[in-house]
């Protein structure tokens, strides 16, 4: 069946956009305002979008037409951010940052989470997330009213050190970080933990096999 976007009210867009473009990881931000307050926020419309250099992108809307979210208004006016990653352990505290709380309520403190210090960037990192990127911010693209891509260049990642087989080679145990992406509706999310191995196939072997 065609959807026609042309045709489509914006929500409607929205629908079919989550509900087939899955699993989405999801970018637990920390950042914080001119005046130290923080605030912390998941986000889904988001990826690695490079590697050199080591950029991120997270899409981030509008409360409401005119009112951007605190993570977005934080971010453009300090320009620095940590994204974290989110686990199965800790999904239910991430759940709690997504209320819509007031401006200058800390999310952190009312999922009753901690945070550890940054190296590079001044908004902490969520103490219990299994991977933190420290961020600085490249460019927002603005792609409509309300809605607006955050560009970021990671400086530096944390990740638990149980989850480091090899640090010399930054192998890392990917499995073991049980980390969990987004699905369709509003409550729907995916365990990675549904694996299967398919290696990549080189020239010359589909070449003898044609």
């Amino acid at each position: 069946m065609l959807f026609d976007f042309a045709e489509i009210p914006a929500r409607e867009r929205y629908k079919l956009l989550v509900s087939t473009i899955t699993p989405r990881p999801i970018a637990w931000v920390v950042s914080q305002d001119s005046s130290g307050r923080l605030n912390a926020a998941p986000f889904s419309f988001f990826n690695a979008f490079a590697g050199d250099p080591p950029v991120v992108g997270i899409g981030i809307s509008s409360h409401e037409p005119g009112r951007p979210k605190d993570s977005r208004a934080n971010i453009r006016e300090t320009r620095q951010f940590v994204v974290n990653l989110v686990s199965q352990g800790i999904a239910e505290k991430m759940n709690v940052t997504a209320i819509e709380f007031p401006r200058g309520v800390d999310e952190l403190k009312e999922a009753g989470l901690t945070t550890h210090p940054s190296v590079y960037v001044k908004p902490p990192r969520i103490a219990e997330s299994p991977v933190s990127m420290e961020c600085e911010l490249i460019q927002i693209i603005d792609l409509g009213p309300d809605t607006g891509l955050v560009l970021g260049r990671v400086l530096a990642m944390h990740i638990r050190d149980e989850a480091v087989l090899d640090a010399r080679k930054n192998h890392i145990d990917t499995p073991s970080l049980k980390l969990i992406g987004r699905m369709h509706g509003t409550g729907w999310y995916a365990r990675t933990s549904d694996l299967f191995e398919m290696p990549r196939i080189p020239l010359q072997a589909w070449k003898k096999n044609s």
